[in-house]
This record gives C-alpha cells, sequence and structure tokens, in this order.
C-alpha cells in the first residue's frame, strides 16, 4: 500500500567555501570595518601640530620688528623683540617675578572654583525650574555680558582695596557663564535619554548624577572654558585697580613698570600674561578632547 508520509528531506550538505570565496568574505569583513587608522609617528604628530604655531610667532616677530625699524615710534617706547625677550629672560630668573606668579594664580584659581561652584548650582536650578528661569534667565545673560571693569567701584566701595574686592569682580565674571553653559547642556539632553532615564527609576540626585550631568558635559565644559577667560580678564583688570598693600602681582609689577615708563618691561608681562592664558587653554582643549574620544566624536 502507498504510504502517506510526506517523503523525508534530506539534509543540506555542508560546502567548505573555496579559497576564493573566503576572500571575497574577507574584503566586505574589512569594509565593514573601516579602513585600519594609523597612528603617525609622535614626533610626526608634534611637529605636525607644532610649526602653525611657530610660523605665527615667527610672522608676528618679523611684523613687530618691522615696524621697530621704520621708527613709527621711539625706541624707548617701541623696543625691538630683542630687546624685550632679553629683559624678559632677566626677570623670570627673580625670585620675586615667580611670587607674583604664585599670588596671581592663586588669585585666579579661588575665584574661578567659587565661580564654579556658584555657577554650577544656579545653572542647575535655573534649567529645572520655569518660574525661576523666567525671573533671572535673561539676568544671568544680561550679568555675562556686563563688563567686568564695571563692578570695580562697586567692590572698593563693598570690601576696600583688599582681596575679597577682586575675587568678588572674578567671580561675577565666571559664574553667568558657567551657568550659562550649564543651562544651554541640560537644555540639549534628548528626552528620550531622560524617559529612560525614568523607566531605570533615576530620581534626584542620581539624575543629575548618572544622567543629566554626563549628557550636558560638552557645553558645561564650553561654559567653563569661556568662564575661565571671563575671570582672567577680570582679574588682571582688577590688579591693575585694586593695589592691595603686600601683594606684588604681576598686575602690580605691570603698574609699576608704567610708572617708570619702562615699556620693554611692560610688554615683558603681557607676554607673560598671554603665555599663561595659553597654557590653561590647552588644558581646556585636551579635556574637551578627552570628552570627544569618549563619545566617539573624534
Amino acid at each position: 500500500m502507498p504510504s502517506n508520509l510526506p517523503p523525508a528531506v534530506e539534509a543540506p550538505v555542508q560546502r567548505t567555501p573555496d579559497k576564493r570565496e573566503a576572500n571575497e568574505v574577507a574584503g566586505l569583513d574589512a569594509l565593514e570595518l573601516g579602513p585600519k587608522q594609523v597612528r603617525p609617528n609622535p614626533g610626526k604628530r608634534i611637529w605636525k601640530s607644532t610649526w602653525p604655531k611657530l610660523a605665527a610667532i615667527a610672522i608676528v616677530l618679523l611684523v613687530w620688528q618691522i615696524v621697530v625699524w621704520s621708527e613709527w615710534k621711539p625706541i624707548y617706547v617701541l623696543p625691538s623683540p630683542e630687546t624685550v625677550f632679553t629683559d624678559l629672560g632677566n626677570v623670570i630668573t627673580t625670585g620675586d617675578f615667580w611670587n607674583g606668579v604664585r599670588v596671581t594664580m592663586t588669585r585666579a584659581f579661588t575665584g574661578f572654583l567659587l565661580a564654579v561652584v556658584i555657577g554650577t548650582v544656579i545653572g542647575a536650578l535655573v534649567s529645572q525650574f520655569a518660574p525661576l528661569r523666567a525671573a533671572i534667565g535673561s539676568l544671568i545673560t544680561g550679568l555675562q555680558t556686563m563688563p567686568s571693569i564695571m563692578w570695580f567701584p562697586l567692590a572698593i566701595l563693598l570690601f576696600q582695596l583688599s582681596e575679597s574686592a577682586i575675587l568678588f569682580v572674578v567671580i561675577l565674571g565666571a559664574a553667568p557663564s558657567v551657568a550659562n553653559g550649564l543651562i544651554s547642556g541640560i537644555d540639549y539632553v534628548p528626552r528620550t535619554w531622560l524617559r529612560v532615564g525614568q523607566v531605570l527609576g533615576m530620581r534626584g540626585f542620581a539624575k543629575y548624577r548618572h544622567l543629566i550631568l554626563p549628557a550636558s558635559l560638552p557645553s558645561f565644559i564650553s561654559g567653563l572654558k569661556q568662564g575661565w577667560a571671563f575671570s582672567w580678564r577680570s582679574l588682571m583688570a582688577g590688579e591693575l585697580l585694586v593695589i592691595v598693600p603686600g601683594a606684588l602681582s604681576i598686575g602690580v609689577r605691570m603698574q609699576q613698570a608704567r610708572d617708570l615708563s619702562d615699556s620693554s618691561l611692560v610688554i615683558c608681562y603681557i607676554i607673560v600674561v598671554l603665555i599663561i592664558g595659553i597654557m590653561i587653554d590647552v588644558l581646556f582643549n585636551a579635556a574637551d578632547n578627552a570628552l570627544r574620544k569618549r563619545w566617539g566624536l573624534v
């Protein structure tokens, strides 16, 4: 009798791919992985990032020397680069100079850290409470655009000629930028991330600690960088206007050089302030690059 059972299905025969097919598959895998990143030689990498800066410095020095040769101003008013850098070498070898740098940097870091704490707290509160944002949101931006020099008369009246007067202006110069950076970062946190955090049970401080603050870090670091720029400018203005007895900072020494009509020494201190600002900017750029690598943006 004929059977009603279906015919048996034969198992597929496993075929070993030949060499040509294996090479094709390997090629497709390589395309998915993308080109292999070849790390350049460390020396070449350093030179690639250094030579544009050296070229810019060389151009500035050349233009400076040409202006000196043109005798646009007398040599005692606008000295040559050789004179300035010779005086700078003599200045930085003295202990008094480094004591002045220590005083200035202590003020800068103290004021900036206080501004970061105050700006972070204000930014976090404003970003979460709509009535508070409506009340002082525009005020924070207004304070950020306020020239720091305008605060010094009030600071001197409140604190006299003291360290507190300088710190008061430094904090007012930096804190609004820090707050606005954090507010912008929190505003641009994707709503999807917030819903995921809510599903995971994040509430209160844990929500800020593990979700909102990490997500807002790029804008927050930009706010910190801008806040440092404002605090550094405010500090330099303060050291020229508020001379605290016994505190021979960079600004005080520059003011003394101006009183003595020593143009070369004045330019020396301008270069010192510029170098310090560039060094701090390099640190902020390193932090920003590390964060972008962490996020896979490099």
